[in-house]
């Protein structure tokens, strides 16, 4: 049996992709070659625009239970404590952006989430299976695996990782560089005998001969996440990752008496990698997450990046598989994603840069790597072929982030969130203005439209003009939403027929603007 798309690779980057199709009702598959799901604590939790993903795909309040805001760093030099410090401080939410910061959570804690969420969809990950080679055939792919079984889809995935097997398969090179210098050891780790050590700071010792990482995992008692600089052989050699090595570290960095490591697990040697692929997709396969770009960690943007790949992917593949769109639409998958990718490189590699200089001085840690540019907010898609230009005056542009502004129902007076208004798989329309409500075109289940301070037409009051102004909209105007809430255009209502072209088929769109 066919399914419509084969997922390969069950972390948060696979699993938003699978999420996002199945609320589409688009028949999917989710394979992983490790026989359990790991317990891997690994990256450190959504930033802000993943969580407005998690808000859209419905599983954000059980993302905030799970887990923590994140806790204010403390530094120390030669064992004592020199500074502490919150990246976040001052921060508020605001009407259009309602959340002011990341989220700590243990990537195993997310994933068991996003499976539960698939769960309710009908759809399992299938542990266990390896693809090994796939060829295309016509209008399908051929997946096979290890134990020689096969699986027929309409297209592939590839959300396997930084050492992905079907990027390989694919032959998409990965251009860069590993910089062997920099490099450290991690894992999950228990601490008996810590009872001083607050568990409301991320720890951070930073001497001239190494550094010792100590950040609490939410929901757990005892547990951490440990990084820190190598332990190295008299030649200078890094030594591998052991409880033992880790106990050394922490004796010597932190200097505390009677603190004891009990237990290490999911130890790993960091390398910073900083690479990319030429393409995000060949034929019926394409590449999402680790897979496609790996990065320095400073910032913490590798799995967020790899949540919005599947995010920006999900409405796409959607549209070619159920028919409303032709298949030119996947172009645009790579056109925007392939920019974004180059920039979360440099920027995660400037953000790295920004923290070894910090470190050097006492004082110094991982909050200099946090700024507005990591927060995802400010990620947008101008250039892309699906972002036609506007007359309408106001500073944001096609391709960029639609933001969120709090509302009313304009009946009950009841208060809505136009975020509340955008999650689910469709496109919305906003019409400010009676002008605008006027000139609404006909819409069809794909499309929800809210007519905002339209006199009687109204379906949502902006009493406080916050929706006004996010959007930067002083007349009538007309406003369409893509599904994964970035802005398709902005228009006047006497060109609602824009409008009207660009909802039945989103691929002439792009065709028309390429």
């Amino acid at each position: 049996m066919t399914t419509s798309v084969l997922i390969v690779g069950s972390g948060p980057t696979g699993l938003t992709l699978a999420l996002d199709l199945a609320r589409r009702g688009v028949p999917v598959r989710v394979v992983d070659k490790s026989p359990e799901f790991p317990r891997s604590s690994r990256a450190k939790g959504p930033n802000q625009r993943t969580l407005e993903v998690l808000e859209d795909l419905g599983v954000v309040r059980e993302v905030l239970d799970a887990g923590r805001a994140p806790v204010p760093m403390r530094k120390y030099r030669d064992g004592l404590p020199v500074a502490d410090a919150d990246p976040y401080e001052g921060r508020r939410p605001t009407p259009d952006k309602p959340y002011d910061r990341g989220w700590l959570l243990a990537q195993w804690k997310l994933e068991e989430v996003l499976r539960e969420r698939l769960a309710a969809h009908g759809v399992h990950v299938e542990l266990g299976v390896e693809v090994v080679s796939y060829e295309e055939a016509g209008t399908t792919v051929l997946a096979r695996a290890a134990d020689g079984s096969a699986i027929e889809a309409r297209y592939l995935v590839g959300c396997d990782g930084g050492h992905s097997r079907i990027r390989g398969l694919m032959g998409a090179t990965f251009e860069g560089d590993t910089q062997e210098d920099q490099l450290m050891v991690n894992g999950d780790v228990v601490l008996t005998g810590a009872d001083d050590l607050s568990r409301d700071h991320w720890h951070q010792w930073f001497d001239e001969d190494g550094a010792v990482m100590l950040c609490p995992i939410p929901g757990t008692a005892a547990h951490w996440w440990f990084q820190a600089g190598p332990e190295r052989a008299a030649d200078g050699t890094p030594l591998p990752p052991t409880r033992e090595g880790f106990q050394r570290l922490f004796d010597r960095h932190a200097r505390i008496p009677g603190v004891t490591v009990t237990d290490a697990a999911l130890l790993s040697t960091y390398r910073v990698n900083v690479r990319m692929v030429d393409r995000y997709r060949a034929g019926r396969v394409l590449l999402a997450g680790d897979a496609a770009h790996v990065h320095p960690i400073a910032g913490g943007l590798g799995m967020n990046t790899g949540i919005q790949d599947a995010y920006n992917l999900g409405w796409k593949l959607a549209a070619v598989v159920t028919g409303t769109a032709d298949e030119a639409l996947l172009d645009t998958y790579e056109e925007e994603r392939l920019p974004v990718a180059a920039w979360t490189l440099d920027t995660s590699s400037r953000q790295l840069d920004a923290v070894l200089a910090a470190i050097k001085k006492p004082g110094g840690g991982l909050d200099a790597g946090i700024t507005d540019a990591t927060s995802g907010l400010g990620i947008g898609y101008r250039w892309s072929s699906l972002a036609p230009p506007t007359t309408v005056d106001t500073p944001l542009r096609p391709g960029d982030r639609a933001p969120d502004a709090p509302c009313a129902d304009a009946a009950t007076g009841t208060p809505v969130r136009l975020f509340e208004t955008f999650a689910g798989p469709h496109f919305t329309l906003l019409a400010f203005g009676g002008e605008a409500a006027r000139s609404l075109p006909p819409t069809d289940d794909a499309t929800r439209t809210y007519a905002i301070d339209a006199g009687p037409l109204s379906d949502l009051a902006d009493p406080e003009g916050h929706a006004r102004a996010a959007y930067g909209i002083k007349g009538d105007a007309l406003v369409l939403v893509r599904p994964d809430n970035h802005i398709a255009l902005i228009a006047t209502p006497s060109q609602a027929q824009t409008v009207r072209n660009y909802l039945p088929a989103p691929a002439t769109q792009a065709a028309a603007h390429a």
